[in-house]
C-alpha cells in the first residue's frame, strides 16, 4: 500500500495542477490563442517551422528529459527515498512546471528570442552579455556530462550471476573480465541507437516532403524501435568508451547544424516512444508490485541515510537541490524552451500544454524513477554500483544503478525477464541522453551566434556560420569530458543548471514587472534557487576542486559564481530603477483562452 500511495498521490497533484495552477499561469500571463507565434511568422524551413502538438511535445519532452531525471534521483536516493520524493513533487509543480512555461511564454512574445536575448531587453547589454556567457558554461558542463554518460552507458557490463541467470541460458553476449562472466548489457543499446540515428531522417522525409499521416509516423516509430533493439541483441556493438565519446561528438556536430526536421525532430519522436513505454511499463509494475505487497528495500526517512548522503555528497541542503537537477526544475529547459521549442509552437496555447505539462511528466517519470530504485535494487548492490568505495577501484555507474533496478522492477511485476528488462533499462537512459546532447548543441551554436552577432560589429562570415559554431560547441564539450570523471561533471553541471533557472525565471520576472503583471509565483522560486546554489558552488569549489586539483573545473565554478552575482546585481539596479517595454504582440487585446492538448 505504501508503494502505491507513493505513486498515485504525486499523479492525482499533477493532474490537479496542470488544469488548475496552469490555466491560472495562462490567464496572468494573458494567453492569447489566435495571436500569430513565431513560428508562422518566420518559417524559414530550418529552425522556425509550425509543428503539430504531438510531434512537438515528443521532441521537446525527450530534449528536456534526457538523462537529468533518471540520473539525479538514482544519485540522490542516498539521503532517502523521502526527501527526494517531496521535493520532486513539489518542485515540480511550483519550481520546474512554472519554469519551463514562463520561460518558454516570454521567448514566443519576444518573437522566439532565447532567454538571454529576454534578459538583454530586460537587463540591458550588460545583462545579456553575462547571461549568455554563464549559459555557454553552462551548456559546456551539461553537455561534457552527457557524453560521459553516454560513453558509460553504451560500454556497461554486469555479471551474469547478479541478473540471475548462467551463461547460456540469457540472450546476452557476454565476456570474462577478471574471471567473471559479464554480459554485453551497453552492446545493445549502441546497435539501438544506430539504426535510430541512421533511420530517422526517412520519418522526416515522410513528416515534412510526404505529410504521411499520424498512425503510420507513430506505427514506423514503434517498428524501429523494437528491431533496434532486436538488431542489438543478434549484433552488439561493444567500443571503448574514448571510442564513443569521439563517434558521439561526430554525431552531434551533423545534428546540430541540419534542419530540424531531418534528424532532431524524427529522433526524438522515435526515441519518446521508448520513454513513454518505459513510463507504462514502470507505472504498471509499479501498480502490480504495490498490490502484491512488496516493500521498500531504501529508507523512507532515517537519520542514516542522511549522514550517508551528507559523507558521500554534502548536507542534504543544498546538495540534494541540485544533485536533482531536471525533475524538479531545470534552467536547461530554458534553453530547450527559448530555442528550438519556441521556433515550432503553431499555438500560443501550445506553450501551455507543451511547456508545463512536460515538466510535470518528466517530475512524474523521477517518481516512478526513485520508487524503482527502491524496490528493485538492495540498499548493498545500489551502493556497489552508484557509490562504490574508493579502494575498491570500481567506477561508479548510476546508468547501470537504475537499468538494473528497472529490470528487477519489471520481472517482480510483470514477469519480464531481468536481462530483457535492464536492456529496456539502459535503452530508456542512453536514448534520451544522446536527445539532450543533440539538441544542446544546437542551443550552445544559437549562442555563439548571438554572441558574435552583439560582440562583433562585423562578424567574420567563418564565425557567423552554423557549421563553425556547432564545431565549436563540440570541441569544449568533448576536451571537457575527456578529462574529467562524470561524478565530477554532475555536481558542478546540477549547480550551474539549477543557478540558470534561478537566473532565466529572473529574466521573467523583469519582464512582468516592466508589464504591471504579477510576478510573484516566478521571483520565489527564482530566489530560492538562488540561494540555494550559491551555497552549492562554495561548498563544492574547495573540497572537490581546488584540494584535487580539478583545475578547469574549479575555473568554471569560480567564473559561474562570478557571472551570477553580476546578473543579481544588475536585476537589483533593474528592480529599483524598473524601466517600462512595448505593449505585447498582441496589442493588449486580453485574454484568449484555448483548451490545451
Amino acid at each position: 500500500m505504501t508503494i502505491l500511495l507513493f505513486l498515485l498521490i504525486p499523479l492525482g497533484i499533477f493532474v490537479v495542477a496542470s488544469k488548475a495552477y496552469g490555466g491560472w499561469l495562462a490567464r496572468q500571463l494573458g494567453e492569447n490563442a489566435s495571436a500569430p507565434t513565431p513560428a508562422h511568422q518566420v518559417n524559414d524551413g530550418r529552425d522556425f517551422v509550425p509543428t503539430r502538438p504531438y510531434v512537438l511535445f515528443a521532441h521537446h519532452f525527450s530534449a528536456i528529459a534526457g538523462a537529468g531525471p533518471i540520473l539525479g534521483p538514482t544519485m540522490a536516493i542516498l539521503y532517502g527515498v523521502g526527501p527526494v520524493w517531496l521535493w520532486v513533487v513539489l518542485g515540480g509543480v511550483f519550481f520546474g512546471a512554472v519554469h519551463d512555461y514562463t520561460a518558454l511564454f516570454v521567448s514566443m512574445r519576444e518573437g522566439g528570442k532565447s532567454v538571454a536575448q529576454v534578459a538583454r531587453k530586460t537587463m540591458g547589454i550588460a545583462g545579456f552579455n553575462l547571461f549568455i556567457f554563464y549559459t555557454i558554461v553552462m551548456l559546456a558542463l551539461v553537455t561534457a556530462a552527457f557524453l560521459n554518460a553516454t560513453a558509460m552507458s553504451l560500454t556497461s557490463l554486469w555479471p551474469l550471476e547478479k541478473i540471475g541467470v548462467q551463461e547460456g541460458e540469457t540472450f546476452l553476449k557476454t565476456m570474462t573480465k577478471d574471471g567473471v562472466v559479464m554480459g554485453k548489457i551497453g552492446g545493445i543499446a549502441s546497435m539501438s541507437v544506430i539504426i535510430i540515428t541512421l533511420l530517422s531522417p526517412l520519418l522526416g522525409w515522410l513528416y515534412y516532403i510526404r505529410k504521411a499521416p499520424a498512425g503510420l509516423m507513430y506505427a514506423l516509430a514503434a517498428v524501429i524501435c523494437v528491431g533496434s533493439v532486436v538488431a542489438g541483441i543478434v549484433w552488439p556493438v561493444m567500443l571503448s568508451a574514448q571510442a564513443w565519446m569521439v563517434v558521439v561528438s561526430i554525431y552531434v556536430f551533423i545534428a546540430a547544424g541540419v534542419p530540424v526536421w531531418v534528424i532532431l525532430q524524427p529522433r526524438d519522436f522515435i526515441n519518446v516512444q521508448i520513454l513513454y513505454g518505459g513510463m507504462i511499463l514502470m507505472l504498471l509494475s509499479l501498480i502490480s508490485v504495490g498490490v502484491q505487497g512488496h516493500s521498500l528495500s531504501m529508507s523512507l526517512f532515517s537519520a542514516e541515510s542522511l549522514r550517508e548522503g551528507t559523507a558521500k555528497m554534502g548536507m542534504i541542503w543544498p546538495m540534494m537541490f541540485i544533485t536533482v537537477a531536471c525533475g524538479a526544475i531545470s534552467g536547461f529547459h530554458a534553453l530547450v524552451s527559448g530555442g528550438t521549442t519556441v521556433k515550432q509552437l503553431a499555438t500560443e496555447s501550445d506553450a501551455r500544454c507543451i511547456g508545463y505539462n512536460a515538466m510535470l511528466m518528466e517530475s512524474f517519470l523521477a517518481v516512478c524513477v526513485l520508487l524503482a530504485l527502491a524496490i528493485g535494487l538492495s540498499a548493498e548492490d545500489y551502493r556497489s554500483i552508484v557509490w562504490p568505495a574508493a579502494a575498491s577501484g570500481v567506477k561508479p555507474n548510476p546508468i547501470l544503478g537504475f537499468s538494473l533496478a528497472a529490470g528487477h522492477l519489471f520481472n517482480k511485476g510483470l514477469g519480464i525477464p531481468v536481462a530483457l528488462g535492464t536492456v529496456f533499462g539502459i535503452l530508456m537512459v542512453e536514448g534520451f541522453v544522446v536527445t539532450t546532447l543533440d539538441a544542446a548543441v544546437r542551443l550552445n551554436r544559437y549562442l555563439f551566434e548571438e554572441l558574435w552577432a552583439i560582440a562583433l560589429p562585423r562578424t567574420p562570415r567563418l564565425m557567423a556560420h552554423y557549421w563553425f559554431n556547432a564545431g565549436l560547441a563540440v570541441a569544449i564539450m568533448w576536451v571537457l569530458a575527456y578529462t574529467n570523471a562524470f561524478n565530477a561533471l554532475w555536481l558542478i553541471f546540477g549547480a550551474a543548471n539549477q543557478m540558470l533557472a534561478a537566473l532565466a525565471l529572473i529574466a521573467v520576472t523583469l519582464w512582468l514587472l516592466a508589464r504591471r503583471q504579477k510576478y510573484f509565483f516566478a521571483i520565489v522560486p527564482a530566489v530560492f534557487m538562488i540561494v540555494t546554489t550559491f551555497y552549492a558552488l562554495a561548498r563544492i569549489l574547495l573540497p572537490q576542486y581546488v584540494t584535487q586539483g580539478k583545475t578547469p573545473l574549479a575555473i568554471a565554478a569560480v567564473v559561474l559564481i562570478i557571472l551570477s552575482i553580476a546578473v543579481v546585481a544588475l536585476v537589483v539596479l533593474r528592480v529599483i530603477r524598473p524601466q517600462p517595454v512595448a505593449a505585447p504582440a498582441d496589442g493588449g487585446a486580453g485574454v484568449n483562452l484555448k483548451k490545451g492538448c
